[in-house]
């Protein structure tokens, strides 16, 4: 007999003089099981989700971006038992959510105004809608600046390079300042391509909710040309390039409706060389969040399973899954952290049923060349 060895089980095929015929069948039955590991793999890591981001202090700190994970896994998986299970796991999230967040508060912060956006966009993926929350949520959204939710005035301004993070007494201090004015402590910066991300991906999950979220998406993208180009790992601090790497991701993520559509990569040329330049060095520095939103950004621009480098990430992330069916640092106490590491890599090893070839909103196409 001749055997394959994938993940714990073995194929057996039977053996034939035929030469050629042997060696399409170690082909077939390395790609069989292949497809198996990451079948097993992505099971293992959305169980491992839904049970660690389900605890209650997790879910109160995580849930608007649980219910998102399920609900992009239902709405974009080509396999239909993980589109099945994402839809079913999202609606049991956000009845729960509903449950602990029955109505907008007056003084909503606006941290919590994005959390009910995120939580109306992901419903809309899975084909529920609730006119009465987000018309709640619109009016709501006017009482902010862009300033206010986004640390800065797009329409005006590229991304500021000044930002502090919240501080971890919890204040939220202004542009400019190194020490909190709460609590005396030094500040971390953020970067301006932090900065950039979460507008892109907050102003666009608002859009495709009908809502306005400070300002809109394409008074955001439009600082494109502003951010190239990207930086080199061998002349930059390593943070810095992580984080234009993640602000590149979402550049893709936002303009293919997370996961939905292919893009050409004749609209971005840069951004698409900037992510394969980086693959092989992600893996090498043993970053399983980032790695995962490198592959799923890849393959939208139409880089399939068997390609070198996507081929190389896949075996990375089955190799570092942690016995819980986590990825990333095992010791990690931060729930977002685990939970979004996790998620990454889950959108790394899948595979997606595109929807053709296009942009979410065709009319930004001048924007991205």
């Amino acid at each position: 007999m001749f055997y394959c060895f994938a993940s714990s089980q073995i194929i057996a095929y039977p053996e034939r003089d035929d030469t050629c015929t042997t060696v399409f069948n170690f082909e077939m039955a390395n790609t069989a099981g292949q497809i198996l590991a990451r079948s097993t793999a992505i099971q293992r890591g959305l169980d491992f989700v839904y049970r660690f981001g389900s605890k209650r202090d997790s879910f109160a700190d995580y849930g608007s971006f649980l219910i998102c994970c399920f609900a992009l896994v239902g709405a974009t998986s080509r396999d239909r038992k993980l589109r099945q299970l994402g839809r079913m796991r999202a609606k049991q999230l956000a009845l729960r959510w509903s449950r602990s967040h029955p109505f907008l508060p007056r003084d909503v912060t606006a941290d919590l105004l994005l959390d009910f956006v995120l939580v109306s966009y992901a419903l809309r993926r899975i084909g529920l809608r609730d006119p009465t929350r987000s018309a709640q949520i619109r009016l709501a959204a006017q009482n902010f600046s862009a300033f206010e939710l986004l640390g800065f005035e797009p329409c005006n301004e590229p991304p500021p390079g000044d930002l502090p993070y919240p501080c971890n007494c919890g204040f939220k201090n202004q542009r400019g300042r190194k020490v909190c004015k709460q609590c005396k402590r030094r500040l971390q910066i953020q970067s301006r391509y932090r900065v950039w991300m979460d507008a892109l991906a907050n102003t666009f999950v608002a859009e495709r909710c009908g809502l306005r979220f400070g300002a809109r998406y394409a008074d955001v993208l439009k600082w494109l040309p502003a951010m190239r180009p990207y930086p080199i790992r061998s002349n930059e601090d390593d943070a810095l390039v992580r984080d234009a790497i993640f602000a590149v991701t979402h550049i893709v993520y936002t303009l293919n409706d997370y996961s939905t559509y292919k893009l050409s990569p004749r609209w971005l040329r840069q951004e698409f060389a900037f992510l394969k330049r980086n693959l092989e060095a992600v893996c090498d520095q043993h970053d399983p969040e980032l790695l995962g939103e490198l592959m799923d950004s890849l393959k939208a621009f139409d880089l399939r399973a068997d390609h070198p480098l996507i081929n190389r990430g896949s075996d990375y992330l089955l190799m570092e899954q942690n016995d819980d069916g986590s990825w990333g640092d095992p010791e990690e106490e931060n729930v977002r952290t685990v939970c979004h590491t996790t998620w990454t890599a889950i959108d790394g090893l899948r595979t997606c049923a595109w929807r053709g070839e296009r942009l979410s909103f065709p009319e930004l196409e001048p924007l991205v060349k």
